[in-house]
């Protein structure tokens, strides 16, 4: 009995461990995943591989509507900063070969975001 029990308490020990504990993304996170970005988003061409790695990182790391609307305020404000063209901004997705909601535009409302 004492066996059985320490065999399951160890089982749940290593469920435990197995399981990825889920961390809100935040804007330094977002900003290291697209900083290869910059100089496309600035300047148009072609997005390197780094950016459109970085950008599939963005798409796997935000998984709730929360972390959509974080990200969305975060590239909001950055494309704001760094005088992103709308352009690029809006193509990138399909540049890259993925699908997101979160644009990168200084006007867009991101309490919308689903």
């Amino acid at each position: 009995m004492k066996r059985a029990a320490v065999a399951m308490l160890a089982m749940i020990a290593m469920a435990l461990l197995m399981v990825h504990q889920t961390e809100a993304i935040s804007c330094g996170d977002l900003a290291n995943m697209i900083s290869p970005c910059l100089g496309y988003l600035q300047s148009g061409g072609s997005p390197p591989k780094q950016c459109c790695d970085g950008a599939r990182k963005i798409q796997g790391a935000t998984h709730s509507q929360s972390d959509r609307r974080t990200a969305c305020n975060c590239a909001k404000s950055a494309a704001g900063q760094f005088k992103v063209r709308q352009d690029t901004a809006s193509s990138l997705p399909s540049k890259c070969g993925i699908s997101t909601t979160i644009p990168i535009n200084p006007n867009v409302n991101c309490n919308s975001i689903p």
